[in-house]
């Protein structure tokens, strides 16, 4: 069962990221106490990424209601794997879904994953094995091993929002590039996750109008 920083390490996390880099000052100082987004690990964790992206919250919700229902709670590898894509897709999934779907549990079933012991992998390892899966990107790797397996060490630098929120907090007028990103959030290490969690609330704080930035950049 992946277990996730409490809230006395996450907040002795955060002050060692403001000494690694007084750039995060500004988001430390602004954003309020949080707690770590643990999801369910392991595959039925990896599934419900796939099923619920790009679509609204509410639609995802409502699809992966569908999804349990329509697999009597047996989200287990097996099961979907013996369940048909048509089958799937009257979920609710679409065909591509339905067919990472399938990747996915296929992927553990034949033995090239095991979800039931990911913590045997170090970071690097996991999200190789887990790229090697079709329709798994590297943003889902980092960010299924970050919020399904609460691992405290990983950074999606792919993902956009982080960029902005780098920006903002280097005052640059250009967001940083993947490769720039993760280059930069390697002096964060090892709370890189923890770095994720406060950017990721300091962007959503911004563009929900709660905060202002106090230095917002050319």
């Amino acid at each position: 069962m992946p277990v996730c920083p409490t809230p006395e390490q996450i907040a002795d996390a955060r002050e060692a990221l403001v000494l690694l880099d007084p750039a995060l000052a500004e988001a430390h100082a602004r954003l309020p106490v949080f707690e770590w987004r643990l999801r369910t690990g392991g595959f039925e964790g990896l599934f419900r990424m796939i099923v619920e992206q790009q679509v609204s919250v509410q639609s995802a919700a409502a699809i992966w209601k569908r999804v349990v229902e329509g697999l009597d709670g047996e989200l287990t590898p097996q099961r979907v794997l013996a369940t048909p894509i048509e089958a799937l897709r009257a979920m609710g999934l679409s065909i591509q879904k339905a067919t990472y779907g399938h990747e996915i549990a296929r992927a553990h079933v034949d033995g090239r994953i095991d979800f039931d012991h990911l913590e045997r992998l170090s970071d690097a390892e996991a999200v190789a094995k887990l790229v090697a899966i079709k329709g798994v990107g590297r943003w889902t790797a980092e960010t299924f091993l970050m919020f399904c397996e609460g691992r405290t060490d990983v950074f999606p630098g792919g993902d956009i929002a982080l960029q902005e929120a780098m920006r903002w907090a280097d005052g640059s007028p250009t967001r940083p590039k993947e490769k720039a990103a993760n280059l930069r959030a390697g002096m964060w290490s090892p709370h890189r996750s923890v770095a994720a969690h406060l950017l990721w609330g300091w962007y959503g704080a911004v563009k929900r109008g709660e905060i202002g930035l106090e230095n917002p950049p050319a």
